[in-house]
């Protein structure tokens, strides 16, 4: 024996299919929408804003995280270059040393290559002695900008 339903109702929920819509809410007015308190707002203000600066830290930090990843890479690419550039001076001096080795003593020819490198090392720490007493590492305006902060803030203090 079957039962007959009606041809509008869910055979699943056994309700009618074709519900009405529930009324949509009234828009609410300007003046209604918001009854917090100005505490309420200032807090929630102060707790976007915090989370705001937290998410900003995190972003900061992981962009920092890859830049340095970047840096590092570089840094190691630079020291093997280094390292590489390091032998193709040793292999050039070798190659010097043999190529005079056919006009003198392979000693004498040693020995004018050494002192080629001595002359080219002297010349780079003399510029670099020079190029570090160039430097101030006081760091005048900094001093001079902490201490005005110091004197305003003091200042604000009293």
């Amino acid at each position: 024996m079957s039962t007959s339903r009606p041809d509008d109702v869910d055979p699943m929920l056994g309700t009618p299919s074709a519900a009405p819509l529930p009324p949509t809410p009234p828009i609410p007015s300007a003046a209604t929408t918001d009854q917090r308190s100005v505490g309420d707002i200032v807090s929630d203000i102060a707790q976007d804003l915090s989370q705001l600066l937290k998410q900003e830290l995190e972003l900061a930090k992981t962009e920092l995280k890859e830049e340095a990843t970047k840096a590092g890479k570089g840094a190691g690419l630079l020291g093997g270059a280094g390292v590489a550039g390091h032998l193709v001076l040793l292999f050039l001096s070798l190659t010097i040393v043999f190529l005079l080795d056919n006009w003198m003593p392979i000693e004498v020819a040693a020995l004018i290559v050494t002192a080629l490198w001595a002359v080219v090392a002297a010349a780079l720490a003399l510029t670099g002695k020079k190029s570090l007493q160039a430097t101030n590492p006081q760091l005048p305006r900094t001093q001079h900008t902490l201490k005005e902060d110091a004197a305003w803030a003091r200042a604000q203090k009293n």
